[in-house]
């Protein structure tokens, strides 16, 4: 099921840039994947995630632990 929202922004915050922190948002939380939030976004997945890490965000949340065991095979 989609859903449209609405919203009045007040003058100094684009629709784009309201719709890129939702999508960021909605990531970080683990309510998107990857894919669902570049495209609420509007950008492609890489794009996206060149942007994710701009702002800081991890694009992978693998643990440490783990990653050093897979680096290890």
């Amino acid at each position: 099921m989609i859903s449209a929202l609405q919203l009045e922004l007040p003058d100094e915050v684009q629709a784009e840039e309201a719709q890129f922190l939702l999508a960021l948002e909605l990531y970080e939380l683990g309510r998107l994947s990857l894919g669902q939030a570049a495209k609420l976004a509007g950008y492609s997945k890489p794009t996206f995630m060149e942007l994710l890490g701009k702002q800081g965000v991890a694009v992978f949340d693998y643990p440490a632990q783990d990653l050093e065991h897979e680096m290890r095979l």
